[in-house]
């Protein structure tokens, strides 16, 4: 991971920029066709966030599930937890962490209302996973910002294992490593290599700023208010 000073570097570069002005940075350094996720990768509700990317890999669990009582069955899924599908990252989550899952599109909620929020009490700012999550009525309700390919109803047992984290991943068809700034809001998300971040964010802040010069005129013509987005 990277340093707590050039953490708050990239933080403070990329605070305000949308995900389309950092595609647009992105462009400018001749990066079209990178940085990215694919567009099945949606909100659970409209939010901004930047973040820098921590980074987890789960994959399909390959063994077979017991036949037994539900006694034995409360056993069996508090081993699972415990020695097959652990969150070992999240012990090491950093203020302004972005947790970036790949979890083999499995249609499993690896993640939900607890667990997701107990991150964001260590420091977490978003989560976005190329699976699924679940509990996302109380994820919506607390204001949890995620990202995901799928909605899934399933807990993780006997579905999904821990492979490994601080990694580098594959979620929505980008390559993302530890330290990499990652942006997310309503049109999706973007990464930006931790090496190429202070260019990219220098132009979109050119493309941002003639957004708002050329909108705050159409606001004035029209007699609209000002509003944040404009100013």
């Amino acid at each position: 991971m990277i340093g707590k000073e050039r953490r708050e570097e990239l933080l403070t570069l990329y605070r305000g920029l949308r995900v389309a002005d950092v595609r647009d940075g992105m462009d400018w350094l001749m990066m079209h066709h990178y940085g990215s996720m694919s567009p099945d990768i949606r909100p659970l509700y409209r939010t901004r966030v930047v973040g820098i990317a921590r980074t987890a890999r789960y994959l399909p669990f390959q063994g077979s599930v017991p036949k037994m009582s539900p006694t034995e069955y409360t056993e069996w899924v508090r081993w699972y937890y415990g020695n097959v599908c652990t969150y070992p990252w999240m012990q090491e989550i950093e203020p302004g962490d972005f947790i970036v899952i790949d979890q083999s599109g499995i249609d499993v909620g690896l993640m939900g209302s607890n667990n997701s929020l107990a991150g964001v009490a260590r420091g977490a700012v978003g989560y976005v996973t190329n699976g699924g999550v679940r509990d996302t009525d109380e994820l919506i309700l607390e204001q949890v910002p995620f990202w995901s390919k799928i909605v899934s109803q399933s807990i993780v047992q006997g579905r999904i294992c821990y492979d490994a984290h601080n990694v580098a991943v594959q979620v929505g068809g980008v390559l993302v490593h530890p330290g990499d700034v990652v942006v997310a809001d309503g049109d999706g998300v973007i990464v930006v290599p931790q090496e190429l971040a202070v260019d990219v964010a220098m132009y979109a802040h050119q493309e941002l700023r003639h957004d708002k010069e050329g909108r705050r005129r159409l606001y004035e013509a029209l007699g609209r208010p000002l509003d944040e987005t404009v100013k």
